[in-house]
C-alpha cells in the first residue's frame, strides 16, 4: 500500500516539476471548500494551448480545517472561452491525488474534479470546482495569476 502511494505521489510530482518547462502561466489561489469544511490555499501552471484552446492546468492545494488536512496534486486541463472584452470563462477537468491526514493516519485517495472559472487579462480568477470519488465535493476560490512569456 505504500508503495503504490509513493508511486502515485512520484509520477504526480514528476509531471509537476515537467509542466515548468512549457508553462505560460503561474498563478496562486486561495477559497474554501466543502466536506470537508476547510480553507485552502495553493498554486497552478497552465501551458500555452496543447490544441485550440485547451490548456493543461495542475495545481496543488492544501487545505486545513475540520480535524483534517489534505493535499490535492490536481491534473485539469481547462477550455478557454472568450466572452468578449478583457474576461474569458474556461470550464475544464480532470484527476486528482488526495493525500489526507485525519488524527495522525495518512491516506491516499484518488479523486476527479470538474472546474468553471472566470479570468480577467491582467490575471484576477474566480473558479468553483465540482469533487468526485474522493475529492472535497465543491471548491470556491479566487487568485490571481501571471503571465511568464
Amino acid at each position: 500500500m505504500i508503495r503504490h502511494r509513493l508511486i502515485a505521489i512520484a509520477f504526480f510530482a514528476g509531471i509537476l516539476f515537467a509542466v515548468p518547462a512549457a508553462a505560460q502561466e503561474a498563478g496562486v489561489r486561495a477559497g474554501v471548500s466543502a466536506d470537508p469544511d476547510q480553507f485552502y490555499f495553493g498554486g497552478h501552471l497552465e501551458t500555452a494551448p496543447l490544441v485550440d484552446r485547451l490548456h493543461f492546468r495542475p495545481n496543488v492545494e492544501i487545505g486545513v480545517g475540520d480535524n483534517v488536512t489534505v493535499v490535492a496534486f490536481n491534473l485539469e486541463f481547462a477550455y478557454h472561452i472568450q466572452t468578449g472584452g478583457n474576461w474569458y470563462t474556461y470550464v475544464g477537468a480532470g484527476p486528482a491525488l488526495n493525500v489526507i491526514r485525519f488524527r495522525g493516519n495518512t491516506n491516499s485517495e484518488g479523486g476527479f474534479n470538474l472546474l468553471l472559472g472566470v479570468q480577467h487579462n491582467s490575471g484576477l480568477f474566480a473558479e468553483v470546482k465540482a469533487g468526485l470519488a474522493d475529492s472535497p465535493d465543491v471548491k470556491i476560490g479566487v487568485g490571481y495569476a501571471v503571465r511568464l512569456r
